[in-house]
């Protein structure tokens, strides 16, 4: 067992204070030495730390002794080693005996504007070839499927239904109720002001028909079974399930994607439905509440007012719009990268992304709809 440490503290030459080590230092000495050592080499402004009695020393009385030594030059303490065998002196220059060389360190710098948009141009191009990659894919499965519809996986196809459909309905039918109300009420205060109180059906239906009814289902399911396509996917991409449906021969498409594609084409424009259904409802209720107009007067104007082609540009929006979500989650859901931060970025991207897409091809359909006069 080590001895207790021995620390001299003598006049030196040419007024330098000479601390003495000596004996075998190791981390069993370490409270001594870091109690003793700091003080005798605040005695003086110059001091020099001689190790020739050193018979030996590890690492930690190692760190220890150069901590102590740094701290007294930070101090503005002029300290010097000598003396050390070279069996110390090795040890002492691993653990930082020799001072770094400056390093001269500029602040970053930022990139410029030139440099920023071929950053952002590189990543949208990567992200366009990801895009068209995965609708080739899709395109590719969709027709394979449709040669073999055994090769599609419809086992939970069921299940599918029930969380887009079924689970989704009560919110769909609450929110397109308080629109068709909210649109009800502000044309009722403009409409009776010129005595157009029958013209409100006209206003609601054909708003929640045509646009509002496809628009704000569409937006809804985005929140729902778009952002759940994607945390579900991304979480299988992150647990590696989606390599081993590859290792066994799975088509990605035929067994992931296809089904929450088909379900959101099959369940969106059926809610669209029923959305455009409570929305005449609740500006009904404000027809009567408001302005109170019978029943039967909003009921023929509103018949009056709709026609089968109102009725299918606005299920034919919703058909565009399920299968724009629907590739955007799973195509944001099988990018996902990064464990449980790349499930939420992926989900968050999924969401947003469709919401671009949705206000682009609502945009689209309705101009296509002004140009061919439907």
């Amino acid at each position: 067992m080590s001895g207790p440490l021995r620390l001299r503290v003598e006049p030196g030459e040419s007024g330098r204070c000479r601390v003495s080590l000596e004996g075998a230092l190791t981390l069993v000495q370490g409270p001594s030495l870091w109690a003793e050592l700091p003080r005798a080499l605040d005695v003086a402004q110059q001091s020099e730390l001689e190790l020739s009695a050193v018979e030996r020393l590890d690492g930690g009385a190692a760190a220890l002794l150069l901590e102590a030594v740094a701290r007294a030059r930070a101090a503005g303490r002029d300290v010097a080693i000598s003396g050390a065998n070279a069996e110390v002196a090795q040890l002492l220059q691993l653990y930082g005996g020799q001072e770094p060389a400056a390093v001269d360190r500029q602040a970053p710098r930022h990139p410029g504007l030139v440099a920023e948009a071929g950053t952002l141009a590189h990543a949208a191009a990567g992200g366009a070839r990801d895009v068209l990659a995965f609708v080739g894919d899709f395109v590719a499965g969709v027709l394979g499927g449709m040669r073999r519809p055994a090769s599609v996986h419809f086992g939970e196809f069921a299940r599918l239904v029930e969380r887009a459909g079924a689970d989704g309905a009560p919110i769909v039918l609450l929110i397109n109720f308080l629109v068709g109300g909210i649109l009800g009420l502000q044309g009722a205060i403009q409409l009776h002001r010129f005595g157009a109180d029958a013209f409100l059906a006209d206003m609601v239906g054909l708003s929640m028909v045509r646009e509002l009814g496809p628009l704000m289902t569409a937006i809804l399911v985005t929140g729902r079974s778009g952002a759940a396509y994607a945390a579900e996917l991304g979480t299988m991409q992150v647990n590696e399930e989606v390599d081993a449906l590859r290792t066994l021969g799975q088509d990605l498409q035929r067994f992931l994607v296809l089904p929450r594609v088909l379900t959101l084409v099959l369940m969106v424009p059926l809610l669209t439905l029923l959305g455009d259904l409570v929305g005449a409802v609740g500006g009904w209720v404000i027809a009567v509440g408001y302005l109170d107009q019978p029943t039967i007067v909003y009921l023929q104007q509103l018949q009056l007012a709709i026609d089968l082609g109102d009725l299918g540009t606005g299920l034919l929006k919703s058909f565009g719009f399920a299968i724009a979500i629907g590739m955007v989650a799973c195509q944001r859901g099988l990018a996902t990268t990064g464990g449980a931060v790349g499930v939420g970025r992926a989900t968050t991207s999924a969401v947003v992304t469709s919401l671009f897409f949705l206000v682009i091809l609502d945009a689209m359909f309705t101009w296509a709809f002004t140009m061919l006069d439907w």
